[in-house]
């Protein structure tokens, strides 16, 4: 399938539309001075090396990252030689590699971090790594080198990436609207059923038991870890990621709500007893969600919003009337819900301070949020993923799962700093991708769950691998598990309890003093 698109000019950009929802910039010390430019980029073909973490399954289908037409074409647009090794795919998987790079201090000249900051999802030693000058503040470089990543990068991003001495040493991909996660169901079966869009807890559950009587495997399709499958948590306002102020003022732990915490891990019980979601709730990896959801065999998920239409795709090759929606959140007492705000930072890529070209290693993620850059992750290759014919550009819309998984890639993980929200060039081309447009105002923009954060994790529980919130607790996590398939007596407190003796006590009495030095970032909603 094709979509013609009509040039009047210069296209405009996604970020160019927000502009107006965002304060451009980032620190006071690396805005530059007043009638500066930067220098233009040389045509000089520079190496760069880069460490990177796995996203795309479509990435590890590549026999050979270098021979791949899209990795040439981005080589010729920004006159590098790249030399680029993917490290893991999960989280705890990719901060691990993270560790061992750095003891064997074969560093190459980029490495990227996960989400906003320099918390611990990044292995344990990253914090240490950089206090100890292995790579480079970049607030200069960007006064420099980086006109566009000035113009283009909000300043709640650049905040997030202040490190404790108040520089920069990673650049962020950004986030301007940071509720991202949506609730997605199967509209065609959800109107078979005769039932209306669900909104309380009561009514999603009445739901996915209708999808279980239609021979659903998973009504409720989640991941590992509580891993996008927190919509419930989200309903009761207990994400266990997130900090609020208690009845004294002072910040704690969300799931220090007993009670609503019991609500929800109720809520999961429910659906584990009456097969309602996989017996392998815990422990189901990306793959397996994945192929739930294309398979037909799910009913009910959590995804990045700007993914539906790819799973569309996927779904409709094996279930030609499979229909995807997008839907709000379930609801709970207070009548909110939503997933958890994502940091406006997703990704960063901070620069070894041992690179040779650091001036262009930034003008090449300056590139990244320019036009041209625009265009190619958009689009794609001319004759390969588009045509042009008398000033219009004739778009060839994925139909195959592999054509799906093809464009995911190259227009979300590939382009490596962006506005990752969503692809405004692509959505615009379809009724379809118009409706998700029209969902991101409508639904997204009302719902999500935050809390006050932290700019680094607190000490307390950095030293301790079973209290780190840069994710779900372990300890929590476990304990919610076995609650729910019955290993254990239900009840909340006695784990509210477990997590102050093995430090929480001392996080408490840590953040306390953070939040009464103003070192901290407000919720923002």
């Amino acid at each position: 399938m094709r979509v013609q698109l009509v040039k009047k000019g210069l296209p405009i950009t996604l970020s160019t539309m927000l502009a107006f929802t965002v304060v451009a910039g980032c620190s006071d010390a690396t805005k530059p001075a007043a009638g500066t430019t930067a220098p233009k980029a040389s045509n000089e073909v520079v190496p760069i090396s880069m460490a990177l973490r796995v996203y795309a399954t479509y990435v590890e289908k590549i026999p050979s990252l270098k021979d791949d037409p899209y990795f040439k074409k981005l080589e010729e647009l920004t006159h590098t030689k790249l030399d680029i090794k993917y490290l893991a795919k999960e989280t705890g998987a990719y901060g691990t590699k993270l560790d061992l790079m750095f003891a064997s201090g074969d560093i190459p000249d980029v490495v990227q971090t996960s989400g906003g900051g320099y918390t611990n999802e990044n292995g344990q030693s990253l914090v240490q790594a950089i206090e100890a000058g292995t790579f480079l503040p970049l607030n200069d470089l960007i006064d420099k080198y980086g006109p566009n990543l000035k113009k283009r990068i909000p300043e709640a991003a650049w905040e997030e990436q202040k490190f404790s001495d108040g520089k920069v040493y990673s650049l962020p991909e950004f986030l301007s609207n940071p509720s991202r996660k949506a609730t997605i169901i199967r509209k065609d079966l959800l109107d078979k059923a005769k039932l209306p869009v669900p909104k309380t807890v009561d009514e999603y559950l009445n739901v996915l038991r209708e999808f279980k009587k239609m021979g659903l495997s998973q009504p409720f399709v989640g991941r590992e870890k509580f891993n996008f499958s927190d919509m419930f948590l989200g309903a009761y306002d207990v994400m266990p990621t997130q900090w609020t102020l208690g009845p004294n003022g002072e910040p704690i732990p969300k799931f220090f709500d007993v009670a609503n915490m019991e609500k929800a891990i109720g809520t999961y019980k429910t659906m584990y007893n009456e097969g309602l979601m996989t017996k392998d709730f815990a422990t189901q990896q990306f793959a397996d969600y994945k192929r739930a959801i294309i398979t037909g065999q799910g009913g009910l998920f959590t995804a990045n919003a700007a993914d539906i239409l790819s799973y569309d795709v996927q779904l409709k090759q094996n279930v030609p009337d499979g229909k995807l929606e997008i839907i709000p959140s379930p609801t709970g007492t207070d009548g909110k819900g939503g997933s958890t705000l994502s940091s406006t930072v997703i990704r960063g890529y901070m620069i070894n301070k041992k690179a040779k070209n650091p001036e262009r290693i930034i003008q090449f993620f300056d590139w990244m949020l320019s036009e041209e850059a625009d265009n190619f992750f958009s689009y794609g290759i001319e004759g390969t993923d588009f045509t042009k014919d008398n000033g219009k550009i004739n778009y060839k819309l994925p139909v195959t799962t592999d054509e799906a998984g093809r464009e995911d890639w190259r227009k979300n993980d590939f382009w490596l700093l962006h506005d990752a929200t969503y692809n405004k060039k692509l959505l615009e081309l379809t009724p379809d991708g118009q409706a998700v447009l029209g969902k991101f105002d409508s639904v997204m923009s009302k719902e999500g769950r935050d809390g006050i954060r932290w700019k680094e994790e607190p000490k307390a529980l950095s030293t301790t691998p079973d209290l780190q919130m840069s994710s779900i607790p372990k300890l929590l996590n476990e304990r919610m598990a076995k609650m729910i398939i019955d290993q254990e007596p239900f009840g909340w407190q006695k784990v509210v309890d477990e997590w102050k003796s093995k430090g929480g006590d001392k996080a408490l009495k840590e953040v306390a003093e953070t939040y009464k030095r103003g070192e901290f970032l407000k919720p923002r909603r």
